[in-house]
């Protein structure tokens, strides 16, 4: 029995460890990766590229308009009571006016009475009726259509520069959420150290305070700096769970998986590639996807200039018709064909004036699309300039900060030494390590705030 419950355990636990496996996956990503990552997992990507999908399927939906047309239909017909007209029979009456013409006498004399006319039930269909057909339309021209074959192409690379744009959108908010994991894990790296620090230098007072070598206040100094670090420590762990939430939910994973983060960041990355200052303004997607939606709206003017054309289609027809008085299967059913050739041509005359204002109304869209490009365009000289001055302030800071650190770890470090060889106090090493780790505050700072204006000022130029 125990046997079992041993093997009913096993088999629980087993199922368990493969539905959390199945529930949990783990990415190590470097940040290209992560990427990739991203544009297989967003929704928005993924409409877009289904939107893309669509545009094709109408692209072969207009297509097929400029191919032949072929419809074909059959009636049958089987009527319980054949419908009848009333048919005049005129023949009594008109003998008797011609014999009263003529002055004809009978055996009463004279004709001088005409009988009226009468009608007999005649029926022109029988009661079993059959009609089989088919017809062939073939479109020679269309404006509609004729500008829809040309605007295929323009709307598919409309559709695939709103996808570049989506790629943007995701890149910049993965490189920013990526590399701010990866300055905030440096960061608590550093805090860690300096918990650690505090702690060996608060031990180190203790001991002195209980031999009589230091004072009280010595050690509720490194205390409260000790407690401020360690609140700043575990405010950045938050920080950091929070930010690969974050990241998570740009990648499009779910937050039970695990990342594992690839890539290091050096001050060379940051400064990588900055001179690289070469654009056009077809190099953002938005110009792009203005561009071909300007050249839409061209096309839209087009059509509606188009409709003063007519509509030329050719057409045939080819029919059979079957009657009699029994089931089609019945020799006696006679059997009727019928085909015909021709061309239609339909030609607008008079709308009320309706072409002339949607030609109007489209002239103003197109108007509008260009007052739009050149707007963006503004937008995008703008934000180079501004993007531009700011990574290099943030450069010229990161810089600072840096040689800052370096400054302070150093007086740290000398601080330090002095104490530990008994001609600096406590209280030195304390406010050496507070400004040590404000300097190191400060150069993450600088180093977070140049990463995103690099990031910003690459998808400036389009080269993110």
């Amino acid at each position: 029995m125990e046997n079992k419950h041993l093997k009913l355990l096993s088999v629980l636990c087993f199922l368990l460890f493969t539905t959390l496996a199945n529930a949990q996956q783990k990415y190590e990503l470097t940040v290209e990766e992560a990427i990739e990552l991203a544009f297989k997992n967003v929704m928005q990507l993924k409409n877009a590229q289904a939107d893309y999908r669509i545009q094709e399927a109408k692209n072969k939906e207009i297509f097929g308009q400029a191919l032949p047309q072929v419809t074909g239909d059959a009636t049958a017909q089987h009527y319980l009571k054949v419908p009848q007209f009333l048919f005049p029979n005129a023949t009594d009456n008109r003998i008797y006016t011609i014999l009263k013409e003529e002055g004809v006498s009978g055996s009463g004399g004279p004709i001088t009475k005409v009988p009226e006319v009468t009608y007999a039930q005649v029926s022109f269909q029988q009661p079993w009726n059959l009609t089989l057909g088919a017809t062939v339309t073939q479109l020679l021209f269309q404006p509609d259509v004729f500008v829809g074959l040309q605007a295929r192409e323009t709307a598919l690379n409309f559709s695939a520069a709103q996808i570049e744009q989506v790629k943007v959108d995701i890149k910049d908010s993965a490189y920013k959420r990526y590399y701010a994991i990866i300055i905030a894990e440096k960061q608590l790296h550093f805090l860690n150290e300096g918990v650690k620090r505090l702690e060996k230098l608060y031990n180190d007072d203790s001991i002195m305070y209980k031999n009589g070598f230091a004072e009280k206040l010595d050690l509720d100094k490194v205390q409260v700096q000790l407690t401020n670090l360690k609140t700043q420590q575990n405010w950045t762990a938050t920080a950091i769970r929070m930010a690969y939430a974050s990241l998570k939910f740009v990648l499009g994973v779910s937050q039970k998986d695990t990342l594992v983060l690839k890539n290091d960041l050096t001050l060379a990355n940051v400064k990588e590639g900055i001179l690289d200052e070469s654009f056009k303004y077809e190099d953002r997607p938005e110009i792009q996807t203005l561009n071909y939606a300007k050249r839409l709206q061209e096309l839209d003017l087009k059509r509606y200039r188009l409709r003063y054309f007519p509509t030329v289609t050719l057409l045939g027809n080819y029919g059979v018709t079957g009657m009699g008085p029994k089931f089609y299967t019945d020799p006696s059913t006679i059997w009727l064909k019928s085909s015909y050739v021709g061309l239609n041509v339909n030609l607008p005359i008079f709308d009320g004036t309706q072409r002339r204002y949607r030609i109007q109304q489209s002239q103003l869209n197109v108007e509008k699309a260009e007052n739009t490009i050149n707007s963006v365009k503004q937008a995008i000289d703008f934000e180079q300039v501004f993007t531009k001055e700011s990574m290099k302030n943030a450069l010229v800071n990161l810089d600072l900060q840096e040689h800052n650190m370096q400054l302070a770890e150093r007086v740290y470090n000398a601080t330090k030494i002095k104490f530990e060889q008994g001609v600096g106090s406590s209280f030195e090493v304390l406010q050496a390590d507070t400004d040590y780790q404000t300097a190191q505050s400060n150069f993450f700072t600088a180093l977070y705030n140049a990463t995103l204006a690099r990031i910003s000022y690459l998808k400036s130029l389009g080269k993110l």
